[in-house]
């Protein structure tokens, strides 16, 4: 058995909006375990010149612990996708995110 990446990105709100995302989001989709942890933010700026020292940034882990390869994954990983976005959608106004999808073992 062997942990495998789906997706890896951030979350992030602002610093004064009191937000536990670990609290809103479910710990499991689908099989895939998520986590969240509070990490420094990845740039100094967001794409439009904001600081984005204004914002708190967790860094979000999508993985599942398979004996599948990778690549037969991709159904599944499309599927917690689909999941997770209708999650990601209904979360507070001022809350962002960057999904990227990875499947790489770990």
């Amino acid at each position: 058995m062997r942990a495998v990446r789906l997706f890896q990105g951030y979350l992030w709100h602002p610093k004064e909006v009191p937000l536990d995302p670990r609290a809103l989001l479910p710990g499991e989709l689908l099989g895939a375990r998520l986590l969240l942890d509070e990490v420094p933010p990845p740039t100094p700026f967001f794409a439009d010149g904001t600081p984005t020292l204004t914002q708190r940034f967790y860094q979000l882990t999508l993985l599942l612990l398979t004996e599948e390869p990778p690549e037969a994954l991709k159904p599944l990983a499309e599927a917690v996708a689909e999941a997770l976005q209708a999650r990601l959608e209904a979360l507070p106004q001022g809350v962002g995110w960057l999904l990227l999808e990875d499947l790489r073992p770990l």
